[in-house]
């Protein structure tokens, strides 16, 4: 296909969940519904969908930390042969701008490197410091992100043998108004109970993970409009983590299996009250990339109804994080798929076609 050839995606296209198309055009990398004239044109049939999105992925992480560029590639390769062509990097301590000038690597929005409190998360991922140093801190990831910043609300304190929230009220109340000024949105590492009302009336934008979440706070949550990216896959880790550090920490691993055993009823009341649900795997720690597909489905093993699953990683998700979908002009960023993924999500794992700015490159 050559660089000026036109692209002819012919089926049904989902432009969102009940605006359904038959055919669009990709002509000079970008989304057309009106015919071009003729010349060199290459079909492809099937059922189109945006490019999906992963709101918590680590490119450039593993879980020893940063990784050269080889790796982060073929991290950043897995998820795009999955369909995911959006990533928001949920924090990393790599420099992955250089992605940025590769037309056939998704796009990542990003959050900066995580910001925790001294020795309390995972070594060699964060700025650890002390809450008088929170506030530079934030400015300094919101000038150095794309719209985010990551904190580390809760983590395990060795000497509590259990999480407990890492940050005083009035720290973070300062540091999400500063991140504000600076245009940036907040999101936090949350597993906890603890740490979410301070956070939530703080004004923070977002909460990963959310386990911590109880029928007393959702109401808050919904009120203030703070979103939830729940990263089901990851939850389902917390028996093995359990297993491995009860011995040490028996409270924290009562703790986790609880909090594991009550998710999908944690995740379907958010979603019954009206918090916003996004797709997020935490891939690029200790999970694997490309996991898109499963943890839509885990949404939908969760209660949420399965059009509400898939907006979660397509039209919705692309909307709250500012980028265009399959609308007229927009950059021809999709996946198309043999059959209808609104019927069944599990379709998701298996796209036919990839194309990422107007190319076909899986």
């Amino acid at each position: 296909m050559s660089d000026d050839a036109v692209l002819h995606v012919k089926g049904r296209v989902l432009v969102g969940p009940d605006d359904v198309q038959d055919e669009l055009w990709v002509v000079g990398g970008r989304v057309t519904y009106r015919r071009p004239a003729a010349g060199d044109v290459r079909t492809v049939r099937g059922w189109a969908l945006p490019g999906l999105v992963d709101a918590h992925c680590h490119v450039g992480l593993d879980r020893h930390g940063a990784v050269d560029e080889a790796t982060s590639e073929k991290q950043a390769l897995t998820d795009r042969d999955a369909g995911t062509l959006l990533i928001r990097d949920a924090g990393s301590a790599a420099d992955t701008r250089w992605i940025d000038d590769r037309e056939d690597l998704p796009r990542i929005i990003r959050a900066g490197r995580h910001i925790a409190r001294t020795r309390r998360y995972i070594r060699n991922y964060a700025h650890e410091i002390e809450p008088e140093d929170l506030v530079a801190y934030v400015a300094r990831e919101a000038r150095r992100g794309d719209g985010w910043v990551k904190l580390v609300g809760d983590w395990i304190d060795r000497e509590a043998g259990d999480l407990t929230a890492c940050w005083p009220r009035g720290a973070v109340e300062a540091a999400i108004a500063e991140a504000h000024r600076l245009g940036a949105r907040v999101t936090a590492h949350c597993f906890a109970e603890d740490s979410l009302r301070d956070l939530v009336e703080a004004g923070i934008d977002c909460i990963e993970h959310a386990t911590g979440l109880t029928d007393d706070l959702i109401p808050l949550f919904a009120e203030r409009g703070v979103a939830i990216v729940p990263t089901l896959v990851n939850i389902a880790t917390f028996p093995e983590l359990a297993v491995g550090g009860e011995s040490k920490f028996p409270r924290w691993a009562d703790h986790m299996r609880r909090l594991h055993e009550r998710r999908y009823d944690t995740v379907r009341s958010a979603w019954d009250a009206g918090i916003p649900v996004y797709v997020g795997t935490d891939a690029g720690g200790s999970l694997p990339h490309g996991l898109v597909a499963a943890e839509v489905a885990e949404l939908v093993e969760a209660g949420i109804p399965a059009v509400d699953a898939l907006s979660a990683t397509a039209w919705r998700a692309r909307s709250w994080l500012g980028r265009p979908g399959l609308e007229e002009g927009a950059p021809a960023d999709l996946v198309v798929y043999d059959s209808d993924p609104r019927a069944d999500v599990r379709v998701l794992a298996a796209p036919r076609t990839v194309v990422m700015r107007g190319r076909v490159v899986g």
